[in-house]
Parts: C-alpha cells; structure tokens; sequence
C-alpha cells in the first residue's frame, strides 16, 4: 500500500486532480465515488499490477499511466516490458505507450525509423536494443553512425585519430552505451572491435552483415546519404534511424528524413514509428517546451 499511495497520498492526490472522483482508503481496501470513478479504478488496478511486476512508481509514473488509460491502453504492459539491465543493475524499460510502440517496431522489423522531438529515449532506446541483441548473440557487432554537422567544421579539422574526430558528434550514443555495460565492458567492446563508430561519410562501399546499426540524428543526412546508408544493410542485421524533423541542421536544408515515409512506406520489413511531447520522459518542463514550439510552428 506505501508504495502504491506515496508520500501522504501523494498518488492518489494526483489520481483525484485528474479524474472527477474522490478516493478514500481504509487499511488495505481503495473505495472510489464520483462520475469518473471507473477510470480512477482502471488506473489504480494497473498500478497495482505495475508493482506486482516488481515495478516502481513516482508521480511521472502514475501521470504516464492516466494518459495510456485516456488512450485505452494498458500502464503494466508497457512499464514491466525489460529491454535489457544496465551495468548499474537497473532496467532499462518504455515508460511511455509511444516508447512501447517504438521497441516492439523494433524487435519486429528489419529496418525502424524513430522519429520524434528531444528527449523521447529514440537514442537511449536504439542502444539498449543493440546491447540486448549483443547479448542475445542475435548479432556480432554494434555499429554507431552519426552525420557529422553540427558544428559546421570537417572531421579533418579536429585533432587525434579517427575516433577522437567522432568523439564529440557520437557522444550522445557513448553516454547511453557506457550507462548500459559499464566503462570496463565499454573498453571491452572497444578493444575487440565487437562496437564501431564511423562518419556516415565512410559507410559507402560497405556491406554490414550480422550487425545492429544505429544512425543518430538522421535529419541531418541529405537524400542521397540516406539511400547510400540504407543500402549498406547486409544479411542478419538490423538498422535503427533517429531523428528530429523540427532539427535540421543539413547546410543544404534537405534533410534525407524529410518524405522518407511516402517512398518506403510499405516495404515489409520496415516502419516508422513518430514519437510526441507525451513521449518526452526528461524534466517535465521539456515536454512543455516542445509543446509551445510545437504551436508557434503550426501558427508560423
């Protein structure tokens, strides 16, 4: 009951704020009145089966939940859905229904394409997915790719050797590497050339066979990039594709993300799957911030 409450009621609180209806709790028994009191139940129902599942809960938790129930879907099959364990011991889970969707396109299918706005776990996600099938032997290698734009200079400009000249455009995906195996594990992979990074610059000419490749930030490739990219898949791979269409920064302004979805929609094998502000699972106030950015284009 501690934890299915919170801290003075705190998630019943935000269960009443929500729905017309008032909840009362008397030792271990939830009684709910109101208009709405079905809705209030479905979600309570489901947070109790979150923790059975050995699930956690925090007021974002159970504001996700309410919004999966307005949208006929169900909080415990999307908050128990383990992707992989971090190094840390702590799963890596969807916490959104949108998130959820996104896993299962990719489990499902050849090639996935993530799009959606900052901080909806596209990136996190992708490498979780890698990690799992790395360590499922459903593939040999992960292979990280990213356009390198921008900051506007050349790869040749920065200092050091390849990988230092990668380092700051792929340090998005390190991060979300180094959370999931460890710094050890990470120079592990490293050193055994079983993880890659390379400029998209350099995958032409390749064929990548037995790998999870994931290209980050794919606003930013033009057309003829993501052709050449999307040709490089080999036998018993698997490719991710992020990206943020509201975050070009391509010099020539056309993104190969741009329409991607009227000439490979179709294709077995391959899906988008679009992410929203609902899906942001930073500070609250992200997803706020997304909104009203959201606005201001649509009245632009």
């Amino acid at each position: 009951m501690a934890g299915l409450l919170g801290q003075r009621d705190e998630y019943l609180r935000v269960i009443e704020d929500h729905f017309d209806a008032e909840i009362h709790v008397r030792g271990t028994d939830v009684v709910i009145s109101g208009p709405q009191a079905t809705e209030a139940g479905g979600v309570i129902n489901e947070l109790v089966a979150v923790l059975r599942q050995g699930g956690s809960l925090s007021q974002d938790v159970v504001r996700r939940s309410i919004d999966m129930i307005d949208q006929d879907q169900r909080p415990s099959e999307v908050l128990t859905d383990r992707v992989v364990t971090t190094s840390r011991g702590k799963p890596v889970r969807p916490k959104t229904a949108g998130q959820k969707r996104y896993l299962d396109a990719v489990r499902r299918n050849i090639v996935t394409f993530g799009v959606g706005p900052a901080g909806t776990g596209k990136s996190w996600l992708a490498v979780a997915c890698a990690v799992r099938a790395l360590q499922n032997k459903e593939v040999e290698r992960i292979l990280l790719t990213r356009p390198a734009v921008e900051a506007g200079e050349r790869l040749g400009y920065l200092p050091g050797d390849l990988m230092s000249k990668v380092d700051p455009y792929l340090r998005p995906l390190y991060d979300a590497l180094h959370d999931m195996v460890g710094a050890d594990g990470m120079a592990k992979l490293f050193a055994s050339n079983v993880v890659e990074v390379a400029p998209l610059a350099f995958m032409r000419g390749r064929t990548l066979n037995d790998s999870f490749i994931i290209l980050d930030e794919a606003q930013n490739t033009t057309p003829e990039q993501m052709m050449m990219f999307l040709t490089r898949i080999g036998f018993n791979s698997r490719a991710v594709i992020t990206g943020d269409t509201t975050q070009v920064d391509v010099a020539s302004g056309r993104s190969g993300l741009g329409n991607l979805e009227k000439i490979l929609g179709g294709i077995d094998g391959l899906d988008f799957v679009h992410l929203t502000s609902k899906d942001v699972v930073r500070h609250r106030i992200v997803q706020d911030i997304v909104d009203a950015y959201s606005r201001h284009q649509a009245k632009q």
